[in-house]
């Protein structure tokens, strides 16, 4: 009978002439191993036929090594691109996911919650359902001390130590209206989501201070929550074509919003930008795509995602309590055709 023995991490070591615990580290590519030395490891570990006995780990470290990310809507071009985000650096640092959807309801997002913790996953990715109005529901989480970090979509709870991955909405809603003002625009509407949630809040308020740097008045009737899918901009011109005095600018909080809003006046034979400019949100595909092409503000979710995931796992190896924070990404605004006008009005 042929006796083949595992081939350990301690094997790996005595071949390699480094410590057990600098080859366990590089075969989870953690970012203290430096590259050239990952690479040996690994190179290594497949020549030596190693083998991880992930079970076998996760049982003495009471683990599942598997990480939990609940996401407002699957079918959302950012979310997507953030979940991208989250599966690449996992898979690097050699964790398993489980995605789940809330679909912008706070009950479900409760629901998701309880199945997480009840699949024990080791931490817990979340972006917030537009309803949500605290963290009440993740103390499970909390009082296990498992650890949870929220991106995009966030609430402030007292005691909540939570660690945030967002950009700063509020400027980048000013940016936007600013940019919109400079091309002429006197009469700005913004449509927006669930005020509740803080992304559309704080970029309403960017709106708002926008307005009032430039000696514009605020006007509530400008001001539109939607559910910002294809319909609404149907929806929203139609709004518009009611008023009195029509808007001469729109704001649109996510790009599919505002290339609806496009075609929508074009269809009515509605000039964009020389009638109505119009800036959206996110950058995606379609926003460099369509005709005419969108200005918008780039927001890295794909990036927003990785340090999600890599700040999580980071919260895993470490022994330290967490200490709340919130992380800032940079954001900047694309201007393409649909604001810029040729000759801008005085």
């Amino acid at each position: 009978m042929i006796n083949r023995k595992e081939v350990t991490i301690y094997d790996i070591a005595k071949e390699l002439n480094l410590s057990a615990s600098t080859v366990s580290r590089g075969l989870r590519g953690h970012s203290v191993i430096k590259n050239d030395t990952r690479e040996r490891i690994t190179e290594a570990a497949n020549a030596m036929g190693y083998q991880r006995n992930a079970f076998a780990r996760n049982l003495r470290k009471n683990r599942s090594n598997t990480i939990g990310v609940i996401l407002p809507r699957l079918n959302s071009n950012f979310q997507s691109s953030v979940v991208a985000g989250i599966e690449k650096e996992v898979s690097r640092r050699q964790f398993n996911l489980i995605i789940s959807q809330s679909r912008e309801s706070l009950e479900k997002e409760k629901a998701n919650i309880s199945t997480m913790f009840s699949s024990r996953v080791d931490g817990l990715i979340i972006s917030l359902a537009s309803d949500t109005e605290n963290l009440a529901h993740l103390d499970r989480f909390l009082k296990r001390k498992i650890p949870v970090v929220l991106y995009d979509r966030v609430k402030s709870n007292p005691g909540c130590e939570c660690i945030k991955v967002v950009i700063d909405n509020e400027q980048a809603g000013y940016d936007a209206v600013s940019h919109l003002i400079e091309q002429g625009s006197k009469r700005i509407l913004f449509l927006g989501g669930n005020l509740m949630s803080n992304v559309y809040h704080d970029r309403h308020l960017g709106y708002k201070r926008a307005l009032e740097e430039h000696g514009l008045s605020f006007d509530q009737e400008l001001t539109l929550e939607d559910t910002l899918d294809e319909d609404s901009g149907k929806r929203t011109v139609e709004k518009m074509l009611s008023m009195n005095t029509r808007p001469d600018g729109i704001f649109a909080v996510n790009d599919t919003s505002a290339v609806a809003i496009i075609y929508s006046l074009k269809e009515l034979g509605i000039k964009v930008p020389e009638d109505v400019a119009v800036v959206g949100f996110n950058n995606v595909y379609i926003s460099r795509v369509f005709d005419p092409s969108l200005t918008t503000v780039d927001y890295p979710g794909e990036e927003m995602g990785k340090i999600a995931a890599s700040t999580l796992i980071e919260l895993l190896d470490s022994d330290k309590p967490v200490t709340p924070r919130t992380i800032v990404l940079n954001h900047k605004l694309i201007i393409r055709d649909s604001s810029v006008r040729k000759h801008p009005p005085e």
